[in-house]
């Protein structure tokens, strides 16, 4: 921005942000001296700096009622020390309509004399070339007129506006108008996946490992949810030893067997077995007659064929 401000008043630098952000280029500079009666800097400590800062085009002064230090501005508005456009208002006009000495909410701000009130500083800044508005609520309207007026003379350039960046919206009302969804997760009674590791009916999979509870000991978990003795997973073991895929007791036999123990009928548990049926069990037999045709046709010799399968790798 190129407009710098001082202010009495800390809460009121709040609203100068505002109307200053509305009307020109945005704030180069704002300070707000606090409102005691002894302030650690002046007006005119700050004013003297953005008159010898070339990025501060223009200043605001925002006083208030009590003590004397706008009428140092208006010395340095006459004897040339300030020349840069000062927009000036001392808030607290509305004193003179109380019969009685009003004591406003900062320590200093209260006139223990004519000279302290916000209107004879209004009127004092005014004379010595400030621009004063008629109230405060067309300090707005003054500010916008001033920048304007360097715009024009070429003082200001105004530079091209940068778009904000944009506030993320907060998850929970993202995720109430349904923009957004929890990851899902999956937990039965049996497992749970919640977390950091995967745990098997509460024990973590690292212990499943670490512990070397076998095949035995994950189908107890798994099936009893939780860790039989170990001669019971010893014994689960032996059943998959003896139902494994072993020639005679191929995965078709043992699927028409499962199905025949759950209680199916003779037909369903058949179709069970048959439909097992594929390219690494039963259709092989499709396949190596397809390739015995085919090396019959050939006119090729036994080992021919099979040394030519096994350079094939389909041996």
């Amino acid at each position: 921005g190129s407009v710098a401000y001082v202010s009495r008043s800390g809460g009121m630098s709040n609203e100068l942000n505002n109307i200053i952000s509305l009307t020109t280029d945005g704030v180069f500079e704002g300070v707000a001296i606090g409102g005691d009666r002894y302030p650690g800097t002046t007006f005119m400590d700050h004013i003297l700096r953005y008159q010898a800062d070339p990025d501060a085009k223009m200043i605001v002064l925002l006083g208030e009622v009590g003590g004397v230090e706008e009428y140092e501005v208006c010395e340095a508005l006459q004897d040339g020390r300030i020349t840069k456009p000062l927009i000036a208002w001392c808030i607290g006009t509305c004193a003179g309509m109380f019969t009685s000495e009003v004591q406003f909410g900062h320590a200093g701000s209260c006139a223990n004399s004519d000279r302290e009130t916000a209107t004879a500083k209004n009127k004092s800044l005014a004379a010595a070339g400030a621009h004063v508005p008629d109230s405060f609520d067309t300090l707005g309207d003054l500010v916008g007129s001033v920048y304007a007026d360097l715009v024009k003379s070429g003082v200001i350039v105004p530079a091209e506006e940068v778009p904000p960046p944009t506030v993320p919206m907060d998850y929970s009302w993202a995720r109430e108008l349904g923009l957004i969804r929890k990851p899902a997760s999956f937990m039965t009674s049996i497992c749970d996946e919640r977390g950091q590791e995967l745990l098997y009916a509460g024990m973590p999979i690292s212990d499943v490992l670490q512990k070397n509870v076998g095949i035995g000991g994950v189908v107890s978990l798994l099936w009893f949810q939780r860790c039989l003795p170990p001669y019971v997973c010893k014994f689960f073991e032996m059943c998959l030893m003896v139902t494994a895929d072993h020639g005679p007791a191929v995965s078709g036999a043992h699927n028409t067997i499962v199905c025949a123990r759950a209680g199916k009928d003779l037909v369903s548990s058949v179709v069970s077995g048959l439909l097992t049926i594929g390219d690494r069990f039963g259709g092989a037999l499709d396949g190596a007659a397809e390739q015995f045709s085919e090396a019959y046709d050939s006119n090729l010799h036994p080992m021919e064929f099979v040394n030519s399968m096994r350079k094939k790798g389909q041996l």
